[in-house]
């Protein structure tokens, strides 16, 4: 590294006390460096931030529990950017100290970690101009390696600002592919991926061919995090950007000037048609219900209580889901739900530090059962809600997951509750084609097939149609006894949905 850092000039931005230790933000610092890239490699002068929190840096526990040497230091990563410098510019912005803030508070407070190939969808220009550099993409850096320290191994995720339409890409089919596009147009990255907030066009708009001529296999796990800077869940504070209502297109980039041409778009529905996707699951604002029995039925599986409190995800429900979320369908691998963590503590399932709570519990006191407590029900009709932009995704789990074997989960962030979709062709599922809507606790599982898949995406096709589609609406199979209804958000911001 001494090589680059010769070329760079260090500067310094950070709170006086960090979240952790009582202060207002969750990271100690972000450190700022002048890079003078390389003109005969594409690479233009730019501003390089490297956050430094998200690691342990103290190692005595005070912020991370230190597992030893071995593991992951922290959290297991840091975040980087790259902006590109402005003529005349001689200080670096500090706006993406906050992003940088933002994300590492979502971090903090979830206990959900990011991973290369991860997109955020931010749903505003991330410098609060005018840009069109409104969503995230996480890749490593190209220039810092993974640091073994003495409180464990730190990797760099780099941000990279993308477009609305090159997001909707990444959501649909790959998000390593659009990754490689942009570094392959050196006014959309280049080779490092930098982000310039005055790019004006996106990649389909600078070369409508480059499209045609990368097609990955989607062997890639992401978790989408999406959020909107005008509503209010995660309990985060106005600056941390939390989840929203952006709408996509499933069967299309949402945009007519995605592409200048035809041909493109068809490579990406092609792409998709023929590869599927590899977005697993999100977080969203979902809910289910179980039409098998009136709601204030003791023995109603969204309802049990323990004295006063709501039931919670077990260890294992939560331990499965989370995997689910995070590793995804492995290419050239039979599909299976990721199985549950041998390893226990306190007899629930950990593969951390016992003070680190799981990515997808809640934080709340609601009660946990025991795993082996909660018996797995068959239900004969259940109602599902999403929010407009949970619900727009469907298709895509339809079309991209379900018909290529695979399975799709959406994980509430507003509550402890999970609905997973399978197809017949996923292992591991405790629903069946006998019983093909099975609840485990607050987690609901669907098995669909083929043919009933086909025929949700007819039904679902104006879900691709955002701007003339009215809330609320409501999709019956009665023949199947399912029932989906797409609401306002205002709706799942109610502890009673």
């Amino acid at each position: 590294m001494e090589w680059w850092m010769q070329f760079c000039h260090l500067l310094l931005g950070g709170p006086k006390l960090k979240e952790g230790l009582g202060g207002p933000d969750p990271l100690d610092y972000v450190s700022m460096y002048r890079n003078v890239g390389s003109p005969s490699a594409n690479i233009p002068e730019h501003w390089h931030y490297i956050s430094f929190g998200l690691s342990d840096l103290y190692g005595d526990s005070r912020v991370h529990e230190f597992t030893g040497t071995d593991g992951p230091s922290g959290f297991g990563f840091e975040l980087t950017f790259r902006l590109k410098r402005e003529t005349g510019e001689s200080a670096p912005p500090t706006w993406p100290a906050e992003l940088m803030q933002g994300l590492a508070r979502y971090v903090f407070q979830s206990e959900n970690t990011f991973c290369s190939g991860d997109h955020v969808s931010w749903h505003s220009p991330l410098d609060n101009s005018e840009s069109r550099i409104q969503h995230m993409l996480l890749t490593e850096d190209p220039q810092m390696q993974p640091v073994q320290t003495p409180f464990g191994v730190v990797t760099f995720l780099q941000i990279v600002g993308v477009c609305t339409e090159e997001l909707h890409a990444a959501q649909q089919w790959n998000g390593q592919g659009i990754l490689e596009l942009l570094r392959m147009v050196p006014v959309a990255g280049g080779p490092w991926l930098i982000t310039d907030m005055r790019r004006g066009e996106t990649i389909f708009e600078i070369d409508p061919h480059l499209q045609m001529t990368f097609n990955p296999k989607p062997n890639i796990t992401k978790l989408c995090f999406t959020r909107n800077p005008n509503s209010g869940v995660f309990g985060h504070d106005s600056s941390s950007r939390p989840f929203g209502k952006a709408i996509w297109r499933v069967f299309g980039l949402n945009s007519a000037k995605a592409c200048t041409k035809a041909e493109p778009q068809e490579r990406v529905d092609k792409g998709i048609e023929t590869d599927g996707s590899n977005l697993s699951g999100v977080s969203a604002k979902c809910a289910w219900d179980d039409l098998s029995r009136p709601p204030e039925d003791d023995e109603d599986s969204r309802s049990i209580c323990i004295g006063t409190q709501p039931r919670r995800l077990s260890g294992k429900d939560t331990e499965q889901i989370r995997e689910t979320l995070r590793r995804g369908l492995e290419i050239n691998s039979k599909p299976v739900l990721p199985p549950i963590n041998p390893q226990r503590q306190n007899g629930l399932t950990h593969d951390r530090a016992p003070s680190r709570k799981d990515s997808l519990e809640s934080d709340s006191s609601t009660a946990i059962i025991p795993h082996e407590l909660i018996r797995t029900r068959q239900l004969e009709s259940v109602h599902l809600k999403f929010n407009q932009e949970s619900g727009a995704l469907i298709p895509l789990c339809l079309r991209g997951r379900l018909l290529h074997g695979r399975h799709f989960t959406y994980k509430s962030i507003t509550g402890d509750m999970a609905i997973t979709f399978v197809s017949t062709g996923v292992e591991g599922a405790f629903a069946t084609e006998e019983h093909p809507y099975a609840a485990h606790g607050p987690w609901l599982q669907i098995l669909l097939t083929e043919e009933f898949v086909e025929k949700m995406l007819e039904d679902l096709e104006d879900l691709t149609s955002p701007e003339e589609f009215k809330l609320p609406k409501e999709y019956s199979w009665p023949e199947k006894k399912l029932k989906v209804s797409i609401l306002p958000d205002v709706v799942f911001d109610s502890p009673l949905h």
